[in-house]
């Protein structure tokens, strides 16, 4: 029977990768604290560095999506709000016939 493959948590795999982008401690110090190999350290870490840039750009994302959801609701009220004004004042005689 074959070894038992081990599953690392999110967590797990992020404090490892930390460690790494330190540099204060080599790979093999690294993988020798953590029990892992060290072309897995430097695999996470590869991996973490990554996505990185991806975590700062996101947050510029969401606001612009966030943003352009507000105005369409907004533009939405408004035509909304347009209509229901045009209604009253035709109803209530204010608006001349054309």
């Amino acid at each position: 029977m074959g070894r038992i493959r081990r599953k690392f948590s999110a967590e797990f795999k992020t404090k490892v990768a930390l460690a790494a982008i330190k540099g204060d401690r080599t790979l093999a110090e690294l993988a020798a604290q953590f029990q892992v190999h060290p072309h897995q350290v430097m695999a996470w870490k590869k991996q973490a560095l990554a996505v990185l840039p991806e975590v700062f750009a996101r947050k510029r994302d969401l606001d612009e999506a966030r943003r352009s959801a507000l105005l369409e609701e907004l533009y939405g009220q408004i035509g909304r709000l347009k209509v229901e004004l045009d209604w009253l004042k035709k109803k209530s005689g204010l608006e001349s016939p054309a």
